[in-house]
């Protein structure tokens, strides 16, 4: 009884945060609907795995099923908003071209040719793929006010700051263990 009872605390929770983000823009209708819609508790692995190769219904993929396709350093950074520690990052020194795409839900988010050297420790971008890709929410969590940066089905990325290089002014800090990196010259993603 408990566990249902959390589970319907939280997708009030997710409603009510989907309800307000579609209501001021920065959700699209489609993402919301998904976002409303009751977690499938029967869903396999092997059809979420269907689901992101298709790219459809993402956010209905619930995080029992996430914690069995992700490791758990990948679980920790994107479902429970972690934070790995800076300059540890596998993708922080990546330069060739091609598109980093969320390590999830394989959304693609940024590419090499926005990438830049910010110093902080993270692979820090100056702007993004696809804007309908990722959703920024207020997060005043650790006692500051920040931007954070989630994937459109609701992987936490990482932060935007607006202290980057021209021509935006953003630094999107992201976290390495978030992102797959796709080279240009080949199809699959490099974990």
């Amino acid at each position: 009884m408990a566990k249902s009872i959390g589970t319907l605390l939280a997708v009030s929770s997710v409603v009510a945060i989907a309800a307000v983000f579609s209501q001021v823009g920065l959700v699209s209708q489609t993402i919301a609907d998904e976002i409303n819609a009751e977690p499938d508790m029967s869903m396999t692995v092997a059809q979420a795995q269907q689901l992101v190769a298709r790219g459809e219904n993402l956010t209905s993929i619930p995080k029992h099923i996430w914690r069995q396709l992700l490791t758990k350093h990948e679980y920790n950074i994107m479902w429970e908003k972690g934070t790995e520690r800076a300059f540890t990052g596998d993708l922080l020194e990546v330069q060739q071209p091609g598109v980093f795409v969320t390590a999830g839900c394989k959304l693609p988010v940024f590419k090499t040719e926005h990438k830049f050297k910010s110093g902080t420790g993270w692979p820090s971008f100056w702007d993004v793929v696809d804007k309908n890709n990722i959703i920024l929410k207020d997060d005043s969590s650790w006692g500051m006010r920040r931007i954070e940066v989630l994937s459109a089905c609701g992987e936490h990325l990482g932060h935007v700051f607006d202290d980057g290089p021209e021509p935006t002014g953003l630094r999107y800090c992201i976290n390495s263990a978030a992102l797959d990196f796709i080279a240009a010259d080949t199809a699959e993603p490099e974990e």
